[in-house]
């Protein structure tokens, strides 16, 4: 069996991430999925909202009582921005003989020919493309995996204008991380 890496901001997670590494660990016959915070992205303009320590917070929160799911903050803890193969590498040092399995968005593998490293990126971790219905499929030669996810129109961004708009996210994100939002005002 292998672990499963899906990395991103998750600023906030919300649904459609647990939704797709759920469908993820299923397919693919993972043993885990560990989330894995990103400090910041090399390839977006505009980093993270929230501060890294509630980002991580949110994540525990969300999987809290899931022992298929565990949170990997490794990128938090070292200097900005986050490259994956950094991360990859620095988890095979960890878990020697581990086989992992690069989680990706439809778009996130859209720019994996722009990413450091990518070919070795593909040897040190298997690369499965998580599409949904209606989006374009990306294949190439660093892409070991297609795993068909379910259209679930949600994301962090919509997430933080609700927010700022004083609006319900109920149902958009587990509840545990709807109360630490509130909370923490975060996205105000």
């Amino acid at each position: 069996m292998a672990t499963g890496l899906l990395g991103g901001s998750f600023d906030p997670v919300h649904h459609g991430h647990l939704i797709a590494a759920a469908r993820a660990l299923e397919a693919l016959a993972l043993a885990r999925v560990l989330l894995v915070p990103c400090a910041r992205q090399p390839l977006k303009q505009q980093g993270p909202v929230a501060p890294p320590e509630h980002r991580r917070a949110m994540l525990e929160l969300a999987v809290a009582g899931d022992p298929r799911f565990a949170v990997e903050a490794l990128e938090l803890e070292r200097p900005a921005p986050s490259y994956t193969v950094d991360t990859v590498r620095a988890l095979r040092e960890r878990f020697p003989g581990e086989r992992f399995v690069l989680l990706l968005g439809a778009d996130a593998a859209a720019d994996l020919p722009r990413w450091r490293s990518a070919d070795e990126v593909a040897r040190l971790a298997e690369v499965a493309i998580l599409t949904r219905p209606g989006a374009p499929e990306v294949r190439g030669p660093l892409v070991r995996h297609v795993v068909a996810t379910p259209a679930i129109e949600i994301s962090a961004s919509d997430i933080r204008a609700r927010c700022l708009a004083g609006k319900s996210i109920r149902f958009l994100v587990p509840d545990a991380v709807a109360d630490y939002i509130e909370k923490e005002h975060l996205y105000r």
